[in-house]
């Protein structure tokens, strides 16, 4: 219980809303209460008891019987009944009335409880540093965003329904059962622990179950992501029934797991029910032992009175039940959930950052060493990238040259030493403007469904028409977008796949021009290309790099023979650096990686 209501610190339910919705819970619950007390005397008339006679003492709530005996001394008895129908009536007129106020304050509360659980998780995800996501399964990530939240959003309104409304009403028909007949009210009073011990054991299990649940359904989600983006592989191996056997293994788990979940949920219900009618039966016999003994403890009126409010609480004792059950399986969901609200943000802004206005003399790499997991990936690197130079990063797969350029941005922080720019630890700057003097071209084009123009301009949404025409025509992608039937307003589908790859890489080179950074970082682009694309890109990566400084990673040791400096990494540590022409003098590993591709 304790684990589920840790929830609630994530959410904010308005109070002014809290306050109307328990109001009207509590008009509704009265007047429920009022339509089954005006039942006493109603039985009352119709079993002919008077409560003027010796030994028979009717106690229904308010003394309903005194106001029905003079409407009978003055009336007769059918006009008598007549009005008890008519507030009857009116009662449950109310009381339903009521009921529609309370949901009608507690809907969009819960419905804006989901939007805002959902924003706070994806805020957070956009907060996480760029190492969380290679932990994690994006498959079981989206499966947190949807599965979980709508189970813990449910979880939450059941609670809120469980936790207030029924226990109310419990209470407030427990009490009123206590003044029509305290014996019967005692034998009911050990009967309900003994109810709630079934349905602890029964829900007991229910956690575990919905954790388990939740990671299979993560599993599936996964399994679909990567089919879904790896749907040409898998036709081109024949693969298809393999991943289809795959799926449907998981599915066939997921089935498994959803069905016992369900099944023991669902339990909690009927044995509650069953337990309700059992006692109900048991409480008709005790109390017509009442009613029928000698100097009668009871009358018949009220004793079909305390049967109906009886019969009142088993809906909402299921409900209390039911919500035991769906708290327990909603704390599977919580616990994923907060594995990422509790992730920590790892790069973090000072709280007194300041603003980097401009980039003027260098990038100075002092001393950095990074570990990620207790492993060592960069050990003691220094070198400096003069303002309007070009550094190279060589090395063999794993050497770290990635992991080196994403420290630059912040996408890590340093384990030991600094990374200066003009002189001061980037630690010091706001990760925006930090972010805002650089731009970053990946060796895969990374693009989204939407359209061309609004790709280019993803970090400059107040773009112009006429900034995104010419950031396109310099990088060699304005002349193949014009051909296009929608112009810069095609939509490129998912991931750009309704563009050729060389397409696709002068979009993500457009997108870095309109950026206008002076420092570029560039994942060689032009690796998994054909020559034809490859010349394109080539020069529109030229024009990018004009008046720009770079820090290139090579993976195609030509188009770096120009570079200013070249740094050959291996692993994690610098193993020789220099010029093209210089390092080949040295006869080392960096000769022998130029030879392996024939360069000359």
């Amino acid at each position: 219980m304790l684990s589920f209501l840790r929830i609630f610190k994530y959410i904010h339910i308005p109070r002014k809303k809290l306050v109307l919705y328990l109001f009207f819970t509590t008009l509704a619950t009265l007047f429920s209460l009022l339509s089954i007390n005006a039942l006493a005397p109603f039985m009352n008339i119709i079993f002919k008891t008077d409560s003027s006679i010796p030994g028979v003492k009717a106690k229904s709530l308010g003394r309903f019987n005194d106001f029905f005996q003079l409407l009978i001394n003055d009336h007769g008895s059918l006009y008598a009944l007549g009005v008890i129908c008519a507030l009857m009536i009116f009662s449950i007129l109310l009381k339903n009335l009521f009921v529609y106020l309370s949901l009608y304050i507690s809907t969009p509360v819960r419905s804006q409880i989901l939007a805002d659980f959902r924003l706070r998780l994806y805020t957070k995800i956009l907060q996480l540093p760029v190492g969380f996501f290679t932990e994690q399964k994006k498959g079981d990530l989206m499966s947190r965003m949807t599965g979980d939240i709508n189970e813990v959003q449910g979880s939450i309104f059941t609670a809120l329904e469980g936790l207030v409304k029924d226990p109310l009403i419990i209470i407030s028909f427990l009490i009123s059962m206590i003044v029509l007949s305290p014996q019967l009210s005692l034998f009911l009073l050990i009967f309900l622990p003994i109810t709630a011990l079934f349905i602890g054991k029964i829900s007991k299990r229910l956690k575990k179950q919905s954790t388990a649940h939740s990671v299979a359904q993560g599993e599936n989600i996964s399994h679909v992501e990567e089919t879904l983006s790896s749907i040409k592989v898998i036709k081109a191996f024949r693969a298809e029934e393999r991943m289809l056997n795959k799926f449907s293994e998981g599915n066939e788990k997921l089935f498994s797991l959803l069905n016992k979940m369900t099944l023991r949920r669902d339990l909690a219900s009927p044995i509650t029910e069953v337990l309700g009618v059992t006692v109900l039966c048991a409480i008709l016999y005790i109390g017509g032992r009442f009613v029928f003994s000698e100097g009668a403890q009871l009358t018949g009126g009220d004793l079909m009175a305390f049967i109906l409010l009886f019969a009142m609480i088993i809906n909402p004792a299921k409900n209390l039940s039911t919500t035991i059950s769906s708290m327990q399986k909603g704390m599977g969901a919580v616990e994923r959930i907060e594995e990422i609200l509790n992730a920590p943000i790892q790069v973090e802004e000072k709280a007194n950052a300041t603003i980097l206005k401009g980039f003027n003399q260098s990038i100075e790499f002092k001393n950095v060493s990074f570990s990620y997991d207790e492993k060592t990936i960069l050990k003691n690197i220094s070198f400096v990238i003069e303002k309007g130079k070009t550094v190279a990063l060589v090395g063999s797969s794993g050497a770290g040259k990635s992991t080196l350029a994403d420290l630059i941005p912040r996408f890590h922080d340093v384990s030991e030493g600094a990374i200066l720019i003009d002189g001061i630890n980037i630690k010091d700057f706001t990760l925006q403007s930090l972010r805002q003097q650089m731009s970053i071209v990946t060796q895969e084009a990374i693009l989204f469904n939407d359209s061309i123009a609004n790709n280019i301009a993803l970090g400059n949404i107040n773009a112009s028409k006429e900034e995104i025409t010419e950031a396109a025509t310099i990088a060699n992608a304005h002349q193949f977008i014009q051909r296009k039937e929608d112009k810069y307003g095609t939509n490129i589908g998912d991931r750009g796949m309704k563009l050729s790859g060389g397409e696709r890489q002068r979009i993500t080179i457009a997108r870095a021009v309109l950026q206008n950074p002076p420092i570029l970082i560039l994942d060689e682009a032009t690796s998994s290309l054909d020559t034809e694309s490859e010349r394109l890109v080539q020069d529109a990566i030229v024009n990018l790099m004009q008046d720009r400084t770079s820090l290139v990673i090579a993976h195609r040791l030509s188009t770096i023979s120009n570079a200013d400096e070249i740094i050959v990494l291996q692993q994690g540590s610098i193993i020789e650096r220099g010029t093209h022409d210089s390092l080949i003098s040295q006869n080392g590993f960096y000769k022998k990686l130029v030879e392996m591709q024939e360069i000359k």
